[in-house]
């Protein structure tokens, strides 16, 4: 429950963001003729994001057990990809996620506005999608798919409150620091959905090596425990994985924490040598507005010397 109230917090609050830029610029413009339009296209995507999560979960029935495990599989393995993008993408492009979509906005707004509709239906859509997806690639089998959903709905519900109270200036969030943290987070439970996907595709048959067990503790941490039934709802915890599901998830682990460490170092990076570079002009100007302000002051034998170099005329100067 807890991983799908993550999915549904974080991409809750990448919606609900989009959706907060959209209204206040198009205020901001005095365009507020085109605010229908806006929840036309946030209602499509709400719409499409059911509709694809219905499919998902109704779509199995009358398969086959083999076919019930490929697309579980394979979808459980599409399920990583989106969300290890979005966690990548986001890390990138956070900073410039408002400029970005103004622009978007501004093109969009031409004319009758219906590009607004569009804009907000992919702009949330995309969100919608990813969390219908990952939501139920995590449903395992030791997951109860009412939790799962329950657990979402209460993230996306979070997230439209932490909105609100942004929006009007009642809190303020660190979101670099929010989607960092969330990002690592989603890493490690995409990694479990990663080895459950595995899973599935070798009992379809499509991978080799369903009955190499890489070890088992399920005498340890029996997967009908509440703390077992936990990690599993969590992280896919799996207490007798294969050595192919072991192996998926520690080079997904090994590939992807690295890479995703040194994205955000960079970007710190590069925030504390913008702050840098911003703060020394200040103190630059500060210390010419001081030098400027006090008074200008010799000491004797400077002024001495320049009264007596003022009196002695130069060589030059006779003739």
């Amino acid at each position: 429950m807890f991983a799908n109230y993550l999915i549904g917090l974080r991409e809750g609050l990448e919606a609900a963001l989009i959706v907060g830029i959209l209204i206040a610029y198009l205020v901001k413009i005095d365009r507020r003729d085109l605010l229908p339009r806006v929840w036309m296209g946030i209602g499509l995507a709400v719409a499409v994001s059911l509709g694809v999560g219905a499919i998902l979960t109704f779509g199995e029935y009358g398969l086959s057990f083999q076919a019930q495990e490929i697309i579980g599989g394979g979808l459980s393995i599409v399920a990583v990809g989106f969300v290890t993008w979005m966690v990548f993408w986001m890390g990138r492009t956070a900073k410039d996620l408002s400029r970005n979509l103004r622009s978007g906005i501004d093109r969009a707004a031409e004319g009758a506005g219906w590009g607004i509709v569009l804009l907000a239906l992919l702009s949330v859509g995309r969100e919608g999608l990813e969390t219908a997806l990952f939501v139920w690639s995590t449903v395992g089998p030791n997951a109860s798919g009412t939790e799962a959903l329950v657990g979402a709905v209460l993230g996306i519900l979070t997230a439209i409150a932490l909105e609100v109270l942004i929006y009007r200036g009642l809190i303020s969030i660190n979101l670099s620091k929010f989607f960092t943290w969330t990002g690592y987070a989603l890493i490690v439970v995409a990694a479990g959905v990663l080895a459950y996907g595995i899973g599935d595709l070798q009992e379809a048959g499509v991978l080799p090596g369903h009955s190499a067990t890489a070890y088992d503790i399920s005498a340890v941490i029996p997967p009908t425990s509440w703390y077992g039934a936990v990690l599993g709802g969590i992280v896919n915890f799996n207490p007798a994985p294969t050595v192919l599901q072991v192996a998926g998830w520690l080079i997904y682990m090994l590939v992807t924490l690295p890479l995703f460490w040194r994205l955000t170092r960079k970007k710190l990076g590069r925030s504390a040598a913008a702050q840098t570079s911003a703060s020394a002009p200040s103190a630059t100007a500060a210390s010419a507005a001081a030098a400027a302000s006090s008074p200008a002051t010799a000491t004797p034998s400077t002024s001495g010397r320049a009264s007596a170099s003022a009196k002695t005329p130069a060589p030059g100067d006779i003739a």
